[in-house]
């Protein structure tokens, strides 16, 4: 124990060291800390160093030779969150002492975002339980697969061993999932019934695949595969014990909460917003809220969509009608004839899919090489195009993100759904590309993580409204640059801003408006052209995750009205490479703190142009 102890501590100071340079390694042991960067990343530090998964993903501490980590698994009690919600109180009273007065520019703007964090977490502790941390889109049941495959680290037989140490812990992580699981339900929040359907669908699925195909076993295979280093005695021992593993822990973890779930089924009912849950408005409050950053209510955010559905529809029939389309019988009639020209589509097959990808990295590569027009600042990360696991890809969304590790030892990856060959349009790609790659996610989130001299907080913020807005704003800059300027990409580019303004309006029509999921469905359908496999599962994630499909549009129409403000206000002056300098090089924050920022970049080149 004293051992462990001393390792976990040196590993604190050398961190400490690395990022600080010069201050004394008893800062981290002060309640407060004289120099104000060290309080916010010792912070971070504790809460990070507190979840071996996170120190997984980030990948930091194997360049320094410390790994021990990557065999543990989080500590997901309820008991867990309640003793981080009582340090975050601990932290908000130590970060109010700093006085503003000591604190330069940027200082005050790390501050200011950490407060508005901490404000927000103490604000909503009374709805800590209005989720459904089990659904059919995310939850244990499918990150922990997914982790396991994509983001544990097997380099050496090390980490083949450490593989199977998360393999033997994953039922105590299953178990403490499930002491959540029924509190809520204590509480009677109780995901609608199409939710445990979805799940228990997926978790059978799990465990009746036989050990030697599921993919924490396939994955495992391919990877040792690639150990040139590993006798072949160790990969087959390492081999030997994940199926013993996988078929005496792994799968007693799933029928825990296969069992939970088939009784709990009785009690769900159809209602899908959170207007039906106990305090549930209050809830989608906050929940808006956080996601937005703002304070506009339901009833704003769904007449900014209605509005905005109405516009865009208008330029996607105004191109069409140019292009020789029949639009007289309307939007909906005019986008099922375009989504059902063959010519749009690849073929159903591993070979089309497989172009799909490859098609995707040659819209990236060319974009990669053409931007330097409007942005100055590029990430070092690679970026690497990969599907989505089959196992999960039915319930998964169209695309997704993921971060690449701090020390540069995984890539950035966007995942891409190929499991119905007719939602990926070719006319929808270079959009979809342009949102989760460059300039969108994997450009702001990996500059973000690379900046210097930056505290972590401003890394790695989790502000949906300012990273999903970027990467929505990402598409209309990529089609400023020339890069959709076939009318037919144009219309792939509107048909994805289409989407978000919809999210805006179904968003909270489900849950405020009270609409049925039906209702809900019929509405996407009816106003995006989208193929009906797409609308659904979106609507199934706009009911599980309340409030987070509203932050896209919202977050995109704060950025487009701060650029308009700067170029009014500077006019010939205006550069977008700077303006994209003052948004990218500032992490994320919320939309009123980024309204700040802009401001003061604006205030900076008017006085240059006051002194020139």
């Amino acid at each position: 124990m004293i051992k462990k102890t001393w390792k976990r501590l040196s590993v604190i100071l050398l961190l400490i060291t690395l990022l600080i340079g010069t201050f004394a390694a008893h800062e981290w042991f002060a309640q407060k800390p004289f120099m104000f960067r060290v309080f916010l990343d010792r912070s971070v530090l504790k809460v990070v160093l507190d979840s071996p998964e996170t120190l997984t993903s980030l990948g930091f501490l194997e360049s320094f030779g410390f790994t021990s980590h990557n065999g543990e698994l989080n500590n997901d009690s309820p008991e867990e969150m309640d003793a981080l919600l009582a340090q975050l109180d601990d932290l908000k009273v130590t970060l109010l002492s700093y006085d503003d007065a000591y604190l330069d520019q940027n200082e005050q703007l790390s501050k200011d975002i950490s407060l508005y964090l901490l404000d927000f977490i103490q604000e909503s502790k009374d709805y800590r339980y209005h989720n459904y941390p089990v659904n059919q889109l995310f939850g244990v049941q499918n990150s922990y697969p997914s982790f396991m495959a994509s983001t544990h680290p097997i380099n050496d037989i090390l980490g083949a061993d450490y593989y199977l140490s998360r393999l033997e812990k994953v039922e105590v992580k299953f178990a403490q999932n499930l002491e959540g699981l029924r509190l809520r339900e204590q509480k009677g929040i109780i995901p609608p019934k199409f939710v445990i359907e979805r799940v228990l669908t997926e978790m059978n699925a799990f465990v009746e695949t036989p050990v030697e195909e599921n993919i924490l076993y396939t994955g495992l295979i391919e990877r040792m595969d690639k150990l040139a280093d590993v006798s072949k005695t160790d990969k087959e021992r390492v081999l030997l014990a994940a199926r013993v593993l996988i078929q005496d822990n792994v799968y007693p973890a799933y029928h825990l909460f296969i069992h939970y779930f088939s009784e709990l089924k009785d009690k769900a009912g159809d209602d899908a917003g959170f207007w039906h849950l106990p305090n549930g408005d209050k809830a989608y409050k906050q929940a808006l809220k956080f996601f937005t950053t703002t304070d506009l209510t339901a009833e704003n955010i769904h007449q900014l969509g209605l509005d905005d559905v109405k516009r865009i529809q208008s330029e996607i029939l105004s191109i069409l009608e140019t292009q020789g389309y029949d639009v007289s019988q309307g939007f909906t009639q005019a986008m099922e004839t375009l989504t059902h020209q063959p010519e749009f589509y690849y073929e159903d097959s591993d070979a089309g899919r497989a172009q799909i990808l490859r098609d995707y990295n040659t819209i990236l590569t060319e974009i990669n090489q053409g931007i330097d027009l409007a942005f100055a600042v590029r990430p070092e990360a690679s970026l690497e195009v990969v599907r989505i696991p089959e196992f999960k890809e039915k319930t998964a969304p169209g695309a997704y993100y993921e971060q690449p590790a701090l020390d540069g030892s995984r890539p950035g990856r966007f995942f891409a759904n190929l499991y119905d060959i007719k939602a990926t349009p070719k006319f929808g790609m270079r959009t979809l590309a342009y949102h989760e790659g460059v300039p969108g996610h994997h450009f702001q989130l990996s500059v973000a993580m690379e900046l210097e001299n930056m505290p972590f907080i401003r890394k790695m913020a989790p502000f949906v409204a300012y990273t999903e807005g970027w990467a929505l704003y990402s598409e209309q800059v990529a089609w400023e640059l020339g890069y959709q300027a076939d009318p037919f990409d144009n219309i792939g580019r509107l048909q994805a801003e289409l989407f978000r303004a919809v999210r805006l309006v179904v968003d909270t029509g489900i849950h405020h408006k009270r609409w049925t999921r039906e209702e809900a469905i019929q509405y996407m359908l009816t106003h995006t052209g989208m193929p009906q496999s797409d609308v659904v599962s979106e609507i199934e994630r706009y009911i599980v995750m309340p409030g987070q499909a509203t932050a896209y549009k919202i977050g995109m129409m704060k950025i487009l009205s701060l650029r308009e403000k700067a170029k009014l206000a500077l006019g010939e002056d205006f550069s977008l490479i700077e303006f994209h300098n003052a948004i990218l090089k500032n992490g994320a924050m919320p939309l009123t703190i980024l309204e700040r920022v802009v401001d003061n970049y604006i205030m900076a080149n008017v006085d240059k142009r006051i002194i020139q």
